[in-house]
């Protein structure tokens, strides 16, 4: 990944992106084909039985506000984890950016968003089945349900369809981690050691590109050893579905970005620039702080709706630093 994406940049991870997904969608679909093989069923029989089966249900409205899955909280959260991890993110914005236009880059978010409403409906199928398959084998599933894949996958189906898997999870490690450590990189060098962008007085950076080349080659490598850091800790520190655990950390992680996105569209009050930085800090402590009190307390669970608390207790501090 750090070879590629230090030499290809952005031009690359599109192009290995697309074959890492086509990898990652052979996986699914072979996978569900020969699942539904083994139980002598029809395409239509499938879906049939994920319609009659629990793991259909998506709207939960019987535990009230105090249920993590209550739908009201899920689309709400859906709806802002959407705003801040897609379209605020540079890493997932990088590809429209890279666009010659605005309208092609508008049409490559369209086609995206169809094309990702096909896949989820696929992805969410495809779990429902290994569900309903892993029941009808005796198959005892694990306790952290990320390994319910790989398990049937290498030890109940066949080697070429445990051989696709593998090759799909690669694939799907590979186009998350390489943009990531593309983004993280192009950000840093150009929004904090200013390449590429002018003085006030129009001057270009004074740096020759040999010794940009060089600061380039050391962020790079700094990122690279803080990513897979990072994932060791995650990984260490795990003890449910990652998917889960994803959402929970984006909410702290990405709830002051959602703060300062909505103080600035909606508002134009002028702020101590200098007290941004700490405002964003404390936030996802005092929503971790919140969060805690209000499930021991009064039984509120707030779920992955913590993106949407982080980011009102963010907006609160930029208005007490507002300027006077």
């Amino acid at each position: 990944i750090w070879v590629y994406t230090f030499k290809g940049g952005i031009k690359t991870i599109i192009w290995t992106d697309t074959l890492q997904t086509i990898m990652f969608l052979v996986a699914m679909v072979s996978t569900i084909i020969y699942i539904g093989s083994e139980m002598d069923k029809g395409v239509g029989d499938l879906i049939s039985m994920i319609k009659e089966s629990d793991y259909s249900k998506m709207f939960f409205f019987d535990g009230g506000w105090g249920d993590p899955n209550n739908f009201f909280k899920q689309f709400l959260a859906g709806a802002l984890i959407t705003i801040v991890m897609t379209g605020l993110d540079q890493d997932m914005m990088q590809k429209n950016l890279s666009c010659p236009n605005i309208r092609d880059a508008q049409k490559n978010m369209l086609t995206m968003s169809s094309i990702l409403f096909f896949v989820n409906i696929i992805i969410l199928s495809l779990g429902a089945l290994l569900y309903i398959y892993a029941a009808q084998l005796n198959i005892e599933v694990p306790a952290r349900t990320d390994y319910l894949y790989p398990t049937i996958a290498l030890h109940h189906l066949p080697a070429a369809v445990g051989l696709t898997f593998m090759l799909g999870l690669i694939a799907a490690a590979y186009s998350s981690a390489d943009s990531a450590l593309t983004a993280l990189t192009t950000s840093f060098c150009v929004d904090f050691l200013g390449f590429d962008q002018r003085s006030p007085h129009g001057e270009k950076n004074k740096k020759t590109e040999p010794e940009n080349r060089k600061t380039r080659f050391m962020v790079h490598v700094g990122f690279s050893v803080i990513l897979a850091i990072t994932i060791l800790v995650f990984n260490s520190l795990n003890n449910d579905a990652v998917i889960n655990n994803l959402f929970k950390a984006a909410g702290y992680t990405y709830g002051p970005l959602l703060g300062l996105f909505v103080f600035g569209m909606f508002t134009k009050i002028k702020i101590k620039d200098k007290l941004v930085i700490p405002v964003c800090l404390l936030a996802p402590i005092l929503t971790w702080l919140i969060v805690g009190w209000s499930k021991s307390s009064l039984g509120f669970d707030w779920g992955f709706l913590n993106i949407a608390l982080n980011g009102a207790v963010t907006m609160v501090g930029l208005l007490l630093i507002a300027e006077r």
